[in-house]
């Protein structure tokens, strides 16, 4: 029996693609629309970490990453080794990161170099995050068209 997913509607959620420019100092603007959906739900800080799978930075707004590093903990024993090995990476590979007054965030030099950006970045909604990508890796489509096309049709193929 296939059950419904419910989906919170009062979710955080990000959408859109935009190009933006990290200054010399490694400060750029978050795009207006992201800025704005911060704003409205509150969020004080963003948390920013290299994506695991990815060559590209992730945003999380601060009430998403409390939400995964509860997710996280209560996933680990804490009397085990490795376990807290990964724990530990996961959290030591982060950084939390303010909006000055002007929009702009300043991602530290070793998280630029981590997914080589120069200056030229793409920002991108994703769900409850916000990547940050250098832009010449998103000229071309991540996937193939017909590699997504399939992998789509296969994930969709369960649900009604």
């Amino acid at each position: 029996m296939v059950y419904p997913i419910e989906i919170d509607r009062e979710m955080l959620q990000f959408l859109g693609n935009m190009e933006a420019r990290a200054d010399t100092k490694g400060r750029i603007f978050v795009p207006a629309i992201f800025r704005k959906r911060l704003q409205c739900e509150g969020e004080e800080f963003l948390v920013l970490r290299k994506d695991i799978f990815q060559d590209c930075l992730v945003l999380y707004p601060g009430s998403v990453w409390e939400k995964e590093i509860e997710t996280l903990r209560g996933r680990l024993n804490k009397w085990n080794r490795e376990q807290q090995q990964v724990f530990r990476q996961f959290v030591l590979d982060a950084e939390r990161l303010e909006m000055d007054s002007s929009g702009r965030i300043l991602i530290p030099k070793r998280y630029l170099q981590m997914v080589s950006i120069d200056s030229d970045v793409r920002f991108l909604g994703v769900d409850e995050t916000i990547e940050i990508w250098a832009k010449e890796r998103l000229e071309k489509p991540l996937l193939d068209p017909e590699e997504f096309s399939s992998a789509l049709q296969q994930l969709m193929a369960h649900f009604p």
